[in-house]
């Protein structure tokens, strides 16, 4: 592939250099009206492409002392777990304990134009620090609501992402391979190395690094999530071998082949009770203004193909994308719901277990981490899409859940990143930036 189109971190350096920096953060505004970028008929404007992304990132202020997101009415929120380091991905295991994945974007060269504008970047969004690179074990023994228990289960990995516990089995995404881990119910440590499964592809510069993970419901097939290596492809698509997919792998012999293609950055994935259909959330692509392009929830379909980099929302066109394939835009599949624009959506999970009363007794769970290239910003809240009994997204808006984490000032207390049940139903949500854990209740 030809790198035709722009590539945006050398020009904000440039831009930087010359006293431009405020220019930059004034960018481009969203033109639509809030709320209609959401849903299974979200609005489409025409691409405004950029030479310089939108640069409007939150600055990081935790949160006080008993400062907490706002929570949908009927409905509370307190702190499970706090003083965690990076928090991101969860995964609650059959005696209750709640494992939290403690981790960061892997190292980065720090030579360089990009990669100094890069780390710069990460660091104002509250994501500069090293990746702790540890699984954190946290155990509510007597039921009050709060983690007293929290160890350090697995320490030692390469910024981890997902986990899936299949048997005495325990699986680790990280970022350059899939690893199995024994594990025994109630162990609150394993010091076994564990075996590798499979490499992922973490070739340079690993843009998407996170690498999500869930088990099929018998326990024999995983599904592994990765981001592409760009935005659009512009550091060519040999080095999106395998990325941009949902790879289905045997985690007894190590085979694998791709599942779903197309899909820029696929990250939280779990599959939905009645159909039995996976599903997952997916971050699309930059630089067309703040009112493209919407990030998505959608069933994943094997051997569907979802556009990335050629089109977007089921045929939609990117001409920044050279050469053109339009013959694939007829096999291009729509996804089933928006969640919005450069929302950052991450975390998913449904109802089976979130015992929240009937409003949100059917439906997805999805933690929209925020954005950071958008005027005004988005995301930065917990939502619930309610489905249909057919095991579809229904017609309508999200529900939020859970908001609050940008302050008055648009300074960011905290971004939510996954979702899960903790054991009596309540609705666990990771927050990285503020390094806790918030349990939302009836």
């Amino acid at each position: 592939m030809k790198k035709k189109h722009l590539i945006a971190f050398p020009l904000i350096l440039v831009a930087i250099a010359g006293g431009g920096f405020l220019y930059l953060s004034r960018g481009d505004t969203a033109q639509l009206p809030s709320g209609a970028d959401v849903g299974r008929e979200p609005t489409f404007t025409a691409p405004r492409s950029q030479m310089i992304p939108t640069v409007n990132i939150a600055d990081v202020v935790g949160w006080k002392a008993r400062a907490k997101p706002v929570a949908a009415t009927g409905l509370t929120v307190e702190r499970f777990a706090e003083g965690l380091s990076h928090p991101r991905s969860l995964l609650r295991l059959p005696n209750g304990d709640i494992l939290v994945a403690e981790t960061n974007s892997p190292p980065r060269p720090k030579s360089g134009i990009v990669n100094r504008v890069m780390s710069y970047l990460m660091g104002r969004a509250g994501a500069g620090d090293p990746s702790p690179n540890r699984i954190i074990l946290l155990r509510d023994a007597d039921g009050d609501g709060k983690a007293e228990t929290k160890t350090t289960l697995l320490a030692g990995l390469n910024s981890p992402y997902g986990m899936a516990l299949v048997g005495d089995t325990l699986y680790i995404a990280n970022t350059d391979a899939l690893m199995a881990f024994p594990y025994k119910s109630g162990e609150t440590q394993i010091s076994d190395k564990g075996r590798k499964i499979l490499n992922l592809p973490a070739q340079a510069p690993n843009m998407h690094w996170t690498r999500s993970l869930v088990a099929n419901p018998a326990g024999t097939l995983l599904y592994v999530g990765v981001g592409s290596n760009s935005n659009i492809g512009e550091n060519g698509l040999e080095s999106e071998a395998n990325r941009a997919n949902v790879l289905e792998v045997n985690p007894k012999t190590g085979e694998y082949r791709i599942y779903a293609a197309g899909l820029r950055n696929p990250v939280g994935m779990a599959f939905e009770p009645k159909s039995g259909a996976l599903w997952g959330v997916v971050n699309e692509r930059d630089m067309l203004g703040s009112d493209l392009v919407p990030d998505y929830l959608t069933r994943v379909e094997f051997g569907g193909f979802y556009g990335w980099p050629w089109n977007y929302w089921g045929g939609y066109e990117d001409r920044r994308v050279q050469p053109q394939r339009p013959e694939i835009r007829e096999y291009t599949h729509r996804p089933d719901y928006a969640l919005g624009n450069h929302v950052a959506a991450l975390g998913l999970i449904f109802a089976t277990d979130v015992k929240l009363g009937g409003p949100f007794a059917n439906g997805a769970f999805v933690g929209l981490h925020g954005s950071w290239n958008r005027k005004p910003a988005a995301g930065y809240k917990v939502v619930f899409v309610p489905f249909d009994n057919d095991g579809q997204a229904a017609k309508g808006k999200p529900v939020d859940i859970l908001t609050g984490f940008l302050d008055k000032d648009g300074k960011a207390q905290g971004r939510p990143v996954d979702v899960t049940a903790d054991k009596s139903g309540a609705l666990l949500v990771s927050d990285d930036v503020g390094g806790v854990i918030w349990r939302v209740r009836k």
